[in-house]
């Protein structure tokens, strides 16, 4: 892509008649690309569909690709070669783009000379697909792909790891030095750098869903999201990256509320999720300043579960919180350096202070022995007052236990009527599977003044639902997440977000399931 070319989106249309894609189509942006998936069309109607195509690109304002997948990639239909030939060379489709699998392309380019059904080149975007892995052989594709005489190449392959985006910003990288234009797409949650960042290393363009429920392609973001979360349309090669490093990371909120943050104050920044398995790789190969092999202006990264303490070990200098608290989850670059920080223990922190005021002596419970109560038990002391921890199996606290010599309990059968505060260090009652798994009841709580959950989704969990039922007051995680996030953006920027911008950005993701109020 030029570096003046506007990115270009393409939202992806998967529907199961004509009319219901017509209708979908018209109420999309009228200045997006548009791709119409023939290959998810009911059999019946794909039957039928030539005659109704013409009259279709006529209804639709912008334009469109044509895309008619063979099982193999992703389609739905058993198509013989020449019924695909045949459908493709019509003449109807004369103003379209059509996507034509490598495979087939082959087969047109060589019987190109004999052929009567000729194909338009100009318009033929020449495709591969593996919905399994990154192939050893990526650049014999690309070269197999260049050798037709397609106007535009693509690739799309399915990553495991963030790394396996590397490839594909290196064919975009020689595709732009031999003057080709190619769409390559890490499919995945492990890949969506490639969507976000393709047009602005070159990319023709990305695909985006119409919407969250209706991807075509794993790890396709919505259009929606690419334009007012991610920005895509600013994101130039001089932006400055950041990301959330953890696995999973396709539920976080992080994005919406990093990236508000940068829009709303005039940043040229953009927040990416990473889904990371491999720390160390991730870091040497695309991280680390003195090592990493893609020229990106990345500048921070925010860490959660499972690399808080694993990436301690590839750092250049950590701060004294994050040694004492066994957890680093801010990484800033610094020059070639990477720096480590907590924020976690003052996010944590300062929203019980503003419930509570002054917390000298008073007494808290945490329950949970992983990062998250590292980090609350290091502030509590640090403001003074005294923590006793909880664990379903004191064995797993025995690292906590030697760190802080903390006085650990076993979470079965506890009483916590003797507490000023109580707190959920666990997963316990995260949107997903430990959605309705508390780690505490109302008769266990009763008595407490005070119910802190961090878990922030959804608003009001069963823990805070049993504590409501006891008497307690409550707390939900959306104002540590807020305040946590607010100190990393300092940590980045050198100064604080907008008052109340991350806090907005996050609402729209939410599962309702009470209200915030308290919290």
């Amino acid at each position: 892509m030029n570096s003046s070319q506007k990115p270009r989106v393409c939202i992806s249309l998967c529907e199961p008649t004509l009319a219901a894609i017509e209708r979908v189509a018209k109420t999309v942006w009228a200045d997006d690309l548009i791709e119409v998936r023939l290959d998810c069309l009911d059999l019946t109607e794909l039957q039928t569909a030539a005659a109704s195509i013409t009259k279709l690109l006529q209804e639709i304002s912008c334009e469109v690709i044509l895309t008619l997948r063979p099982p193999a990639e992703g389609g739905r239909h058993q198509l013989t070669d020449d019924q695909r030939r045949e459908f493709w060379s019509s003449a109807i489709f004369s103003n379209s783009l059509f996507d034509v699998e490598l495979d087939l392309a082959e087969k047109f380019n060589s019987e190109a000379a004999s052929s009567s059904l000729p194909i338009d080149w100009r318009r033929t975007i020449c495709s591969y697909h593996d919905f399994t892995t990154v192939p050893a052989q990526l650049d014999h594709i690309y070269e197999r792909l260049a050798a037709t005489p397609a106007r535009v190449l693509k690739i799309a392959v399915q990553a495991q790891d963030v790394t396996d985006c590397l490839p594909m910003f290196y064919l975009l990288e020689r595709a732009g030095a031999e003057g080709r234009e190619l769409i390559a797409i890490a499919m995945g949650a492990a890949g969506v750098a490639t969507r976000i960042l393709g047009p602005s290393r070159g990319a023709y363009l990305t695909y985006a869903s119409v919407d969250e429920k209706n991807a075509t392609a794993p790890g396709q973001i919505s259009s929606k999201e690419l334009r007012s979360i991610y920005r895509v349309e600013n994101i130039t090669r001089h932006s400055e990256i950041f990301g959330l490093m953890g696995m999973p990371v396709s539920h976080s909120l992080s994005p919406r509320m990093h990236n508000a943050a940068f829009a709303a104050a005039g940043k040229d920044a953009v927040y990416i999720p990473f889904e990371v398995g491999d720390a160390g790789a991730f870091i040497t190969r695309m991280v680390h300043p003195r090592t990493r092999e893609l020229d990106w202006n990345l500048r921070g990264l925010s860490i959660t579960a499972p690399h808080k303490s694993i990436v301690m070990d590839h750092l250049d200098w950590i701060d004294d919180a994050a040694t004492q608290i066994g957890a680093v989850n801010t990484v800033v670059v610094e020059n070639d350096q990477l720096h480590g920080y907590n924020t976690d223990a003052c996010g944590f922190l300062a929203p019980l202070e503003k419930k509570l005021g002054n917390l000298r002596d008073a007494r808290c419970a945490i329950i949970g022995a992983g990062g998250a109560a590292s980090a609350a038990l290091w502030a509590i002391r640090k403001a003074h007052g005294t923590a006793t921890v909880f664990a379903r199996d004191t064995l797993n606290a025995t690292a906590i236990e030697q760190r802080f010599s903390a006085q650990c309990m076993k979470l079965e059968g506890a009483r916590f009527r003797d507490f000023d505060v109580v707190v959920n260090a666990t997963p316990l009652g995260t949107v997903g599977e430990f959605e309705n798994e508390t780690p505490a009841s109302a008769s266990q709580l009763r008595g407490a003044r005070l119910v802190y959950d961090l878990v922030y989704n959804p608003v009001e969990t069963r823990f805070l639902r049993e504590a409501r039922e006891a008497g307690c007051d409550v707390l939900n995680g959306l104002a540590m997440l807020v305040a946590q996030a607010s100190e990393q953006f300092k940590l980045w920027t050198e100064a604080y977000p907008p008052e109340n911008v991350m806090h907005e950005a996050a609402q729209p993701a939410f599962v309702k399931r009470g209200s915030l109020e308290n919290g």
